[in-house]
């Protein structure tokens, strides 16, 4: 085989570099894992796919009320999770990525902790805390409030799982903001409010976005601690995950479906937000 070579003059004399160099044992061997890695993430979600569409009702599984309730009920709850994520967890991010005092690592280990807890665990200690005899559930109960096994403990079970993913990730993106540009800003006659929206805000918009999309994955897949806490009543408490896990006991090719759906979704949703930030920078 010719070896196409270009010869680059610098400074300190002559480089050589082939055009093909990267054609070596050693680059070649990097690819292994590289095309072992891509396989194992991707051939599963084409064997769901092919088997879904091997389905020759997979419409009537679309239509089917038992799929819409839980679609409805898993776009509300995750929109509802993602919403208060944004609203509580912003502020969350953006002290600890610029404040600094007493507690603060307690703090950042206190958002941490529940990405690494079994979502099992989640839902024995959200029992524990809202349960009728729990730390907090035992002054509601005269109050008729009961939280486990209702819509609202599956939104509880998101928050408490996804919205760590969220401040983590808008923790990175506000620190990545320079804090003399908002100094910049603040000396130009901004308020803190006017310098945090045009400023701040516009250059950690792409972690922003990102870290939403985790909490709303995070969200829509939860199945322990929503299992555990909430239960799994159709119409009330069951998301497309129990859903899933419903249908496995009684018609496996219904869960292939449901699966498949909700992959699409998810993808479709995913591409649409990636998106947003590179309209906004070419804007």
């Amino acid at each position: 085989m010719t070896r196409v070579v270009e010869t680059v003059r610098l400074s300190g004399g002559v480089v050589r570099r082939g055009a093909l160099a990267w054609v070596n044992p050693g680059r070649l061997f990097l690819l292994v894992p590289v095309v072992v890695s891509l396989g194992f993430l991707i051939a599963p979600l084409v064997a769901l796919l092919v088997r879904a569409l091997g389905i020759g009702d997979v419409v009537r599984y679309a239509r089917d009320p038992f799929f819409l309730d839980a679609l409805r009920l898993t776009l509300l709850t995750s929109l509802a999770t993602v919403g208060l994520a944004l609203l509580f967890g912003t502020p969350v991010a953006w002290i600890l990525a610029r404040w600094t005092f007493p507690g603060r690592r307690l703090i950042e280990v206190a958002v941490g902790l529940p990405i690494v807890l079994p979502p099992i665990v989640v839902g024995v200690a959200l029992l524990m805390l809202f349960g009728r005899m729990g730390l907090l559930g035992r002054y509601l109960d005269p109050f008729g409030i009961q939280i486990p096994f209702t819509t609202l403990a599956v939104v509880i079970a998101q928050l408490f799982t996804a919205t760590p993913f969220y401040i983590r990730t808008a923790l990175e993106g506000f620190a990545s903001v320079p804090a003399n540009l908002e100094e910049a800003a603040l000396v130009d006659g901004c308020s803190q409010l006017q310098a945090f929206r045009s400023v701040t805000f516009p250059l950690a918009l792409p972690a922003l976005v990102s870290g939403l999309t985790l909490c709303w994955a995070k969200a829509v897949s939860e199945f322990g601690a929503t299992l555990l806490f909430a239960g799994n009543f159709r119409g009330r408490t069951q998301t497309l995950s129990l859903a899933i896990w419903t249908a496995m006991e009684v018609d496996l090719w219904e869960a292939v479906a449901i699966a498949a759906m909700l992959l699409l979704v998810s993808l479709l949703i995913f591409l649409l937000v990636e998106r947003l930030p590179r309209a906004r920078q070419l804007s």
